[in-house]
C-alpha cells in the first residue's frame, strides 16, 4: 500500500496550555505492567512454548511510536487482556534491541506495531489488528487462540470455495492485512484477493462481508494499480455502512483511516456523486467523533477525516471556519483530557497532525512545543515541527528541527532512521550546505559501523535511502568529492563485514549504483 493514515499533529489552546495540568509520562514507558513479557530472546520464548504446549504471542514494536503506544494504553493495559495472556507466551521485540532487526527480517514483521500469534512450533496463526477497539481485539485474539488452522490455510480454502465457518470468515475479516508483508497474498494481489473474499462470504455474514468490502477498497485505493471494481455496487454497499450507526462503529478504523483515499477512487472530483457521498461520510464522523466507547485518539482521528474531506473539496484554500472551531475544541478535549503517558504519545500525534492539515500550523507547533517537556520520545515531535516549518517556508528551522530529532532520538535504528530524515531534509532544504550534509551522513555512517545487524530490515531500508539521497544529491556532480567521500566511507563498513555474513552482501549491493 502507498500509504496508511499516520497522524502527526499539534494545536493551540487560547492562554495556559492545556496540557500542563495533566501529570508526568509513565515512567517506564516501554511496557504497561501486569505482563509477564519475554524480551527480546525469541528463541528462548518458542522453546517455552513448545515446552509447555502454549501459542506464543510476537509484539513488534518501538518505544516511540504513536499506534504502538496506542496499543499499550487501549488494549495491554486491560485486565481481559493480561488475563489471556496466561493462555500463551508473550514477548516483547523492541526495533532497538540487540538483534531485533535480524529477527524482524526472520518473521517478515516490519512496520510498528506488529502482532502475531504462532503456534507452539512456531507456524504462524494470524497477525492481529492493532487499530481496531479492544473488544473487536480480544475477540479476534479468541477466535485465534480456538482455531486449529492458521489464517494461511482458511484464506486458501476460502479461495478454493470451501465451506468456512463463521469464525473463519471473521478472522479473514479482522486479519491485520496492513502488516501481511505478503505473507498470505502478494501486495499487488490484495485489493482484488479481499473483493473476491467480500463476494464470497455467505449472506448471513453480512457484516463480515461488508468489513471485507471495505478493507478491499482501502486496498485498492492504495494501490500502485487498483484492480477493476464495480464502482456502482461498491458506492452501494458503502452507503449501506455510513447509513446504519451500528455498522459505521463497527466499520470505524476503515472509515477513519482511508476516508479520502476510499471517495477519490469510486468518485470524480468535482462532481454532485462525490459531493454527496462526502456529505454522507462527514455525518458518520461526526457521530464517530463524539461515541464515548471509542478512545480519546480514535474520536480525534475522525475529526482529522473530517479535515481530509473538507480537503477533498478544498485542496488549497481556507477550510470552513465551523470546522476550524471543531478542530481547536476536539483538541483541546483530548489534550486536557488525556493523562496517560503512553495514550498522549498517540493523541498528541493526532492532534497535531489534525491541526496542521487544517492549516492551524500555529497552533501545532504550541502543543508540540509543550509535549516536548513530558514525553517519553520528544524527538518524535520534533520532526513534525519539522514538518510544520516546512510547510511554512521556513528551511532553516525545518532543518534546524530535523538536526534536533536526530541528536535527541534514542537507540541504534532508530537513531539511523531519524538520521536519514535530517540528511533527506538537508538534500530538499540545503542543498548547499555541503559540509553540514556530509558530516551528517558520516555520523550515520559511523555509528552503522559499531552496530549489529545494521543491514537487516528497517535498518537496510534506512540505508538504501540514505544512499539514494546522496546518489540524488550529486547527480550533476555538484557535489562529487563529498558524495564520493560518503560512499567510500560505506564501502570500508562493507569491507569489515566477514565474507560469510549475509550482510556484506546487502551493503555491497547499497554500492552497485555508485559504482554503474
Amino acid at each position: 500500500m502507498k500509504r496508511r493514515l499516520t497522524l502527526i499533529a499539534a494545536l493551540l489552546i487560547a492562554g495556559s496550555s492545556a496540557y500542563a495540568a495533566t501529570p508526568p509520562a509513565n515512567a517506564d514507558h516501554k511496557l504497561p505492567p501486569g505482563i509477564a513479557w519475554q524480551q527480546g530472546d525469541v528463541a528462548a520464548a518458542f522453546a517455552q512454548a513448545r515446552a509447555t504446549g502454549k501459542p506464543l504471542f510476537l509484539y513488534w514494536g518501538a518505544v516511540w511510536c504513536p499506534p504502538c503506544n496506542q496499543v499499550k494504553a487501549t488494549i495491554f493495559n486491560q485486565q481481559a487482556f493480561i488475563d489471556r495472556t496466561r493462555q500463551f507466551i508473550p514477548v516483547y521485540l523492541d526495533g532497538d534491541q540487540p538483534g531485533a532487526q535480524k529477527l524482524g527480517a526472520q518473521y517478515k514483521v516490519r512496520g510498528y506495531p506488529t502482532m502475531i500469534l504462532f503456534k507452539p512450533d512456531g507456524t504462524e496463526i494470524t497477525r492481529l489488528p492493532g487499530e481496531v477497539d479492544f473488544e473487536r481485539y480480544l475477540n479476534t485474539l479468541e477466535m485465534a487462540l480456538g482455531n486449529a488452522r492458521p489464517v494461511k490455510q482458511t484464506l486458501a480454502a476460502a479461495l478454493k470455495g470451501s465451506k468456512l465457518g463463521s469464525d473463519d470468515w471473521k478472522l479473514l475479516a479482522d486479519y491485520s492485512w496492513d502488516t501481511d508483508q505478503a505473507q498470505l497474498i502478494a501486495e499487488d494481489k490484495l485489493p482484488a484477493t479481499l473483493l473476491k473474499l467480500a463476494q464470497s462470504v455467505p449472506a448471513s455474514e453480512g457484516p463480515t462481508a461488508a468489513r471485507l468490502q471495505l478493507k478491499a477498497l482501502a486496498a485498492a485505493a492504495n494501490a500502485e494499480k487498483a484492480p477493476p471494481i464495480d464502482k456502482a455496487a461498491a458506492l452501494l454497499a458503502l452507503n449501506k455502512v455510513l447509513a446504519d450507526p451500528k455498522q459505521s462503529r463497527a466499520n470505524f478504523d476503515v472509515l477513519v483511516n482511508y476516508a479520502g483515499e476510499i471517495i477519490e477512487l469510486l468518485t470524480a472530483s468535482g462532481t454532485p456523486e462525490q459531493a454527496t457521498l462526502v456529505a454522507s461520510w462527514n455525518k458518520s464522523l461526526q457521530s464517530l467523533a463524539g461515541d464515548a466507547s471509542l478512545s480519546a485518539n480514535d474520536k480525534l482521528g475522525a475529526v482529522t477525516a473530517q479535515v481530509a474531506l473538507a480537503r477533498l473539496l478544498s485542496p488549497k484554500g481556507n477550510l470552513p471556519e465551523p470546522l476550524l472551531s471543531e478542530v481547536k475544541k476536539r483538541v483541546a478535549q483530548a489534550d486536557a483530557g488525556t493523562t496517560n503517558g503512553y495514550e498522549r504519545q498517540a493523541v498528541i500525534n493526532t492532534a497535531a497532525y489534525t491541526l496542521s492539515s487544517a492549516g492551524l500550523l500555529d497552533d501545532s507547533d504550541k502543543l508540540l512545543n509543550a509535549e516536548l517537556k513530558r514525553s517519553h520520545s520528544p524527538y518524535y515531535f520534533m520532526l513534525s515541527l519539522a514538518s510544520n516549518a516546512k510547510k511554512r517556508g521556513d528551511k532553516a528551522t525545518a532543518v534546524d528541527w530535523y538536526e534536533k530529532a536526530y541528536n535527541a532520538s534514542e537507540g541504534p535504528a532508530t537513531r539511523l532512521q531519524w538520521g536519514v530524515s535530517y540528511v533527506s531534509g538537508l538534500v530538499e532544504l540545503a542543498p548547499q550546505d555541503e559540509v553540514r550534509i556530509e558530516k551528517a551522513a558520516t555520523n550515520i555512517l559511523t555509528e552503522v559501523a559499531g552496530t549489529k545487524n545494521a543491514f537487516y530490515e528497517r535498518n537496510r531500508r534506512s540505508l538504501e535511502k540514505l544512499v539514494g539521497k546522496i546518489h540524488a544529491w550529486n547527480k550533476d556532480q555538484a557535489h562529487q568529492a563529498s558524495a564520493k567521500r560518503v560512499l567510500a566511507q560505506l564501502e570500508g563498513v562493507c569491507g569489515k563485514l566477514p565474507g560469510k555474513d549475509p550482510q556484506k552482501a546487502v551493503c555491497q549491493g547499497l554500492l552497485k549504483p555508485a559504482k554503474a
